[in-house]
């Protein structure tokens, strides 16, 4: 007897049976996990010179900032630095997974042609390596707001809701640029300049309460800006976020999930003639 021959086209016009899609993804969540692993083994994640450097990285990079202030400025503070750390260890979250989330489509270029599986779980690996390597910077920003004595308070506990849209929208925009990159390729080579320009536009060398009034109309247009304003207030002050900039965060986040991964699921079938 022979075999049924089984034909896909691409959902160029919408969606697949998301059910199923769903199911399938829910099953292979362990390859998900090791797929992470294998990524964090091969940058050296399970040694104490990789994680340490996880943490230096950043440290550095936030001490040679807090330097360039203090020249230019005159003057800082040790609420400055304690911003600065801060917001930057975020920062690098969703820089983290936009730089993994870019190439997770073309790099698994083999595993595509020859592996039925839901391609979406390539760029969420990306995510979860970005969260891991996340995680160490988190205990040093801890440490960083005792040493300073930055204060504590109930208020803090934001800082989880906070993470949870921060996780939201580093997803879809890995996602969305995973896609994006099958079709432009320039747009992995472009990447390492939005997201310094992402860095300059954004409340990390400076506070956001320190922009001027003729500046601020644009603070709007920035994914970003009101997610790390709302880190800072409730990690480095102590204080509960503006309801306002939860809401901008959350409709940026939450937007960008959705459409990245409409954009992505629409197009999934196609991937393997454009590799």
């Amino acid at each position: 007897m022979t075999q049924p021959i089984v034909v896909y086209e691409p959902f160029k016009a919408g969606l697949p049976p998301m059910r199923a899609y769903l199911r399938s993804l829910w099953h292979r969540r362990a390859f998900i996990s090791e797929f992470a692993r294998s990524e964090l083994r091969e940058q050296n994640f399970g040694s104490v010179f990789g994680q340490l450097w996880l943490v230096l990285n950043p440290l550095l990079l936030s001490g040679v900032y807090f330097l360039l202030i203090y020249v230019i400025g005159g003057t800082s503070d040790a609420t400055r630095f304690g911003h600065l750390t801060s917001t930057l260890f975020l920062f690098y979250l969703i820089a983290n997974s936009l730089t993994g989330g870019v190439k997770a489509i073309t790099s698994g270029q083999r595993l595509i042609l020859n592996t039925s599986f839901p391609r979406i779980m390539l760029p969420i690996s990306a995510v979860v390596v970005a969260i891991f390597r996340f995680l160490p910077t988190l205990v040093v920003a801890f440490a960083i707001h005792a040493i300073l004595g930055l204060p504590y308070s109930w208020e803090m506990l934001w800082a989880f809701p906070i993470l949870m849209i921060a996780i939201v929208m580093a997803l879809g925009m890995a996602i969305l640029i995973s896609c994006i990159n099958v079709y432009f390729r320039d747009i992995s080579s472009m990447l390492p300049y939005l997201t310094r320009s992402l860095l300059y536009l954004s409340p990390i060398l400076y506070e956001a309460s320190k922009i001027s009034d003729s500046i601020k109309r644009f603070e709007v247009v920035n994914p970003i800006f009101y997610l790390l304003d709302s880190w800072s207030r409730v990690m480095v002050h102590g204080l509960a976020p503006t309801m306002d900039g939860l809401l901008h965060a959350s409709l940026f986040a939450f937007g960008i999930f959705i459409v990245g991964t409409y954009f992505f699921l629409s197009r999934e079938r196609d991937f393997a003639v454009r590799l």
